[in-house]
């Protein structure tokens, strides 16, 4: 099985989805580490990414969750997903995945950015994000709406509820993905470096 855990810069996803990961013994893929140096290079000069330069991206996001299912891997990987196109890209054709959506207040959003240092997506461009943003609707049958509050432990667990995950759909190992990690106790989408970004 594969889990996009989605949403907006600052929601949390890569550190809910290294959570989720860890505690059932899957492997993890940030999407961010697998954006075009183009993108990249964009985003640390403020600008927004608009589709044709998210299509790439979303294409290198799909061979990784490809890679996974034909391993007979399951895995977690974070990928903003922001539009209900995106998420079909990624969904049509791949029946072992789904998508944890997360859902969070702008305010917070930017809170936390302002105090993240060190990555490519600046606090300036979260109004992009929600100006892209479409919420999944309730006929997106293959996605969880899930709102962040509180430690991303809170979240995690929510995340494996609502999906009813469990260890036992592991199967295989190694692969292009890591082991699963990340401790509890921090901020959700917080700290520094590509880890809890969730850029586009």
């Amino acid at each position: 099985m594969i889990v996009i855990v989605a949403g907006v810069s600052g929601s949390g996803k890569s550190t809910v989805g290294a959570l989720v990961a860890g505690r059932l013994g899957w492997l993890f893929t940030d999407g961010d580490l697998l954006h075009p140096t183009a993108n990249i290079e964009k985003m640390e000069h403020g600008q927004p990414l608009n589709d044709a330069d998210r299509l790439p991206w979303l294409l290198a996001v799909g061979v990784s969750m490809d890679e996974h299912i034909a391993a007979g891997q399951s895995a977690i990987v974070a990928c903003s997903a922001l539009k209900r196109r995106y998420r079909e890209m990624l969904l049509t054709g791949r029946p072992e995945a789904r998508v944890a959506f997360l859902t969070i207040d702008r305010d917070v959003a930017a809170r936390r950015l302002a105090g993240r240092h060190g990555h490519f997506f600046g606090p300036r461009l979260l109004e992009s994000q929600f100006e892209a943003l479409e919420l999944p609707g309730p006929d997106e049958t293959d996605v969880v709406t899930i709102p962040v509050s509180g430690q991303p432990d809170t979240t995690a667990t929510e995340v494996i509820r609502r999906l009813h995950l469990n260890a036992t759909d592991r199967r295989g190992g190694g692969g292009s993905g890591q082991p699963g990690g990340g401790g509890s106790g921090q901020p959700e989408g917080g700290g520094s470096g590509h880890a809890g970004a969730g850029c586009v």
